[in-house]
């Protein structure tokens, strides 16, 4: 059963409230999250798309992608969007010791300060991290960014046309979306975004990086 997109569990946000699910504010302002990139082609295909409607938005990278595909992550600097750390490997937190978890983060980040200022923003692979990983990530001095809406490209039964509904009506001002510059994305994603960037733009929102 496809439970995709789905806005981020009540109960998770009540456990851990130091964490960042949205960003509130009065002023229509939302905020595009890509994950899993920077992917050749697709990453600059998502480019394409946000530059249509003037939209900025924060790519959480992952370290591995980032050493082999520079010239990506230079490119979606030099256009105004926000870079950020989603890990070496993908790491799942829930499987992954602490000091590995952490190593991943520091390898990761050292290579987009190469590129920009990332503002220490951190998203856990799969939204999976333990207390002594949110511990340690925050005293480093990073900021957990989780999701108010998961899109779920990534999933193959997702319905599209139900995903531009669901979005186009359950986005609000301060909302996070989230989306993936993935191969595996891609399918969905090229049905999807351009939709809900022409229908979010008409609603008025302003589209902003982290």
């Amino acid at each position: 059963m496809n439970f995709y997109p789905t806005k981020f569990p009540f109960f998770f946000r009540r456990l851990f409230p130091s964490l960042i699910y949205d960003v509130p504010n009065n002023e229509q302002k939302i905020y595009l999250t890509f994950d899993d990139g920077p992917t050749p082609d697709i990453t600059n295909w998502v480019l394409n798309e946000l530059e249509k409607v003037q939209a900025k938005a924060t790519f959480f990278c992952i370290g591995n992608n980032i050493e082999k595909h520079p010239n990506i992550v230079k490119n979606l600097v030099e256009k105004g969007h926000q870079i950020a750390n989603h890990s070496y490997n993908h790491a799942k937190g829930w499987g992954t010791s602490a000091t590995d978890y952490i190593d991943e983060l520091i390898q990761t980040e050292k290579l987009l300060q190469q590129f920009s200022d990332t503002k220490n923003l951190f998203r856990p692979p799969y939204g999976r991290i333990t207390r002594k990983q949110i511990k340690e990530v925050q005293s480093l001095g990073h900021k957990i960014i989780m999701w108010t809406i998961v899109v779920g490209d990534f999933s193959k039964e997702l319905d599209t046309q139900k995903a531009i509904d669901y979005l186009t009506k359950k986005t609000q001002s301060g909302s996070i979306l989230v989306f993936h510059d993935s191969v595996k994305a891609f399918p969905k994603l090229q049905k999807i975004l351009p939709q809900v960037l022409y229908n979010l733009k008409n609603r008025g929102f302003e589209f902003e990086v982290l």
